[in-house]
């Protein structure tokens, strides 16, 4: 049985069950009130049996898990953490204990980096990975090892036997990983239609049709329990508004504003709007002789046609009052015409700072809609799938700042786009290491922005131990990967990426293109002895993505970013760098770091999937950070929870943040 779709049949057995009015998991509330009742209902894992058998919970039913189930259509516990757990208190106190004691965790999220895997000796493998681990994880093909991290039951008979210390380290990971599995609301959903859907590939489509009827749900669920309708839907950085465009068309026809930074995705986003009907094409009337010798005119004279000669000889003559329109059909903008019962878009363009809607939100007080007038004050809802960084941060923020929102449901991406909150890290983080800058970057170093708006945004996290917790880029960037999503093939093609990049990287210092960076700006103790590997990183540097043909060898590879890294115009101080260190470097001498690299592979492919593995915990980290800032605005939070939205096998970020405000009096 799903935990987010109960029969709607119950609703009558509800009703004799209890008349209680408050919700059993309302924001800033105690966890005592989650009673074992509502706990026996089973969330969804991303991984089978992330609890052990001696772990899980007993599983029973009662009338009390009938009432939290029901109301609100909302899931069985405000966060979907594995049914080991006693409470969500119980799930968010030990998952923080584990973030910031965990020393094996640490270390493979935020304290190694993949650039940095062949440049000390011995390597990252021999120094960050428990030796009683190495033997084991040298011999594991790179999907069986996958399989161990993710899939495998742990308490049946595997040969060979991992290392217990290793298993424990599994089972750690997938108990704190919240569940990711996913089960539809609704056996059948709304169709796109094939005019809205176009431009879509079909994990947008899965994306839009599910995520349109989960708020359209939403809305109509806070109308019924609070009598205040949601009037309008503020998409955060909409694109090309494929989520608008869906819930604004049949059957939902909701009111939309779109609010995007970029206008050609604005431009774009109309373009599909008077394809999918939302929109009207304007109709351009035109003198057909003056338009087609305008054409003309475009053509070299030696290259007309027969007819362009004649109309070049006769030409159309108009009087001086007439001033022709000859603008491309580009130029023209749609037109939005507002209909009773229908829905409409509106477009705001402006980059987000903040989740402070003021601006937007007088557009709409000032100049509302024909039917709109006399209606009240707009209540609105701040949707987004996928807002990248900060965006997400202030998208969840608009509940608190604004009082016309009341409810948010943002899906968020990209972790790596979050900026820093509380700097570089202390030497209580002894494995963190600072987010350095790029030599070819364009920003200032990230870590030192201590930017209000960025990870993490809830007081506990800021504050917990008093000096709080980070994610540096490294384990931004890992918490982006969907590790249970690889293939064979896909794994083997980018573990042989990273593994050219780090050779490559090897390379440069070498070459002395780049140096070592020692955060603490000693390259020694005091005592003469090495320092920590964990005092040490190389200059990152800039490469992106190269030609297909750039990953067939190691040596096509090292000839392409040469190339790309000297040709690139934008960054051209350091160009002559590489050119200079890198521009005469022979096919002996790259076949030689392949030679001597090469049988390490395993090493890198191993660590990778580790980090990979452990950047769950990350992310779940990352979500449970957002709630926990509802929760704590319990003044003016009435609920709020995390569930899953989309299938993971088709998309990966899949956990979705609501929040639903306090009733005014």
């Amino acid at each position: 049985m799903s935990s987010t779709s109960p029969p709607t049949s119950w609703t009558r057995r509800l009703r004799r069950v209890t008349s209680c009015s408050e919700s059993p998991y309302r924001a800033g509330s105690d966890s005592a009130a989650w009673t074992d009742s509502t706990r026996s209902v089973r969330s969804s894992a991303s991984v089978p049996r992330a609890c052990s058998r001696s772990d899980r919970a007993d599983a029973s039913s009662g009338d009390v898990e009938l009432f939290v189930k029901l109301r609100m259509r909302r899931p069985s516990k405000p966060l979907p953490y594995p049914d080991c757990w006693d409470s969500t208190e119980d799930y968010v106190e030990r998952l923080l204990e584990f973030a910031t004691t965990s020393d094996t965790f640490q270390i493979l999220c935020g304290g190694v980096h993949i650039l940095d895997f062949f440049t000390n000796e011995p390597g990252l493998f021999q120094t960050v990975i428990p030796q009683d681990w190495q033997a084991y994880l040298l011999e594991c093909e790179p999907m069986k090892l996958l399989d161990l991290l993710m899939r495998d039951d742990l308490d049946k008979t595997l040969d060979p036997r991992p290392p217990e210390s290793l298993l424990k380290y599994i089972r750690d990971i997938r108990r704190f990983s919240l569940a990711r599995e996913f089960s539809p609301k609704k056996e059948k959903l709304p169709k796109l239609t094939r005019m809205v859907s176009v431009g879509m590939k079909p994990k947008k489509m899965h994306e839009v049709s599910n995520f349109a009827d989960y708020v359209d749900t939403l809305a109509k669920d806070i109308s019924t329990e609070y009598q205040k309708d949601i009037t309008h839907f503020v998409d955060f950085g909409s694109g090309q508004n494929y989520l608008g465009r869906a819930l604004a068309s049949s059957p939902y026809n909701k009111q939309i504003v779109a609010v995007e930074g970029r206008e050609h995705n604005i431009v774009g986003a109309k373009e599909l709007d008077m394809h999918a009907g939302v929109a009207e094409k304007p109709k351009v009337i035109r003198n057909k002789k003056l338009w087609m010798q305008k054409l003309d005119s475009m053509v070299p004279e030696d290259q007309l046609d027969e007819k362009a000669l004649k109309r070049a000889a006769n030409p159309a003559t108009i009087s001086n009052e007439y001033v022709p329109d000859f603008r491309p059909r580009s130029e023209f903008d749609a037109i939005y015409t507002p209909e009773e019962g229908k829905g409409f878009i509106r477009y705001i363009k402006g980059r987000l700072e903040s989740g402070d809607l003021t601006d937007v939100i007088s557009q709409l007080e000032q100049d509302p809609l024909a039917e709109e007038k006399g209606r009240g004050d707009p209540n609105l809802m701040a949707i987004s799938i996928h807002s990248c960084g900060n965006l997400s941060h202030y998208g969840i923020r608009s509940l608190i700042l604004n009082p016309r929102v009341q409810a948010i449901a943002i899906v968020g991406c990209c972790y790596n786009l979050m900026t820093e909150r509380l700097g570089p890290p202390t030497y209580k983080l002894p494995y963190m290491r600072p987010s350095l800058q790029a030599l070819n970057g364009r920003v200032v170093r990230e870590s030192e922005r201590r930017d209000p708006q960025g990870f993490p945004m809830s007081d506990r996290l800021c504050n917990y131990n008093d000096d709080g917790i980070r994610l540096n880029i490294t384990a931004r960037m890992m918490a982006c990967q969907a590790p249970q999503n690889w293939t064979e093939a896909e794994s083997d093609s980018f573990f042989t990426r990273h593994f050219y990049r780090a050779v490559l990287q090897k390379m440069f210092l070498d070459k002395g293109v780049i140096t070592k960076v020692y955060h603490n700006g000693d390259s020694a103790n005091s005592d003469g002895s090495v320092q920590s590997p964990f005092n040490m990183s190389t200059n990152p540097v800039i490469i992106g993505s190269l030609r297909k043909s750039c990953y067939k060898t190691f040596g096509s590879y090292v000839r392409g970013a040469i190339s790309k890294l000297t040709t690139n115009s934008e960054y051209h101080e350091y160009c002559d760098i590489i050119r200079e260190k890198m521009i005469d470097v022979t096919d002996e001498e790259i076949a030689r770091y392949e030679e001597s690299y090469g049988p390490r592979k395993r090493e890198l492919s191993a660590v990778w999937s580790l980090m990979a593995f452990s950047a769950i915990v990350t992310e779940s980290l990352i979500v449970t950070d957002r709630w926990l800032f509802l929760r704590q605005h319990s003044e003016l939070v009435q609920d709020c929870w995390v569930e899953t939205v989309f299938d993971y096998r088709e998309s990966p970020r899949n956990l979705v943040v609501v929040g639903v405000k306090r009733p005014t009096p």
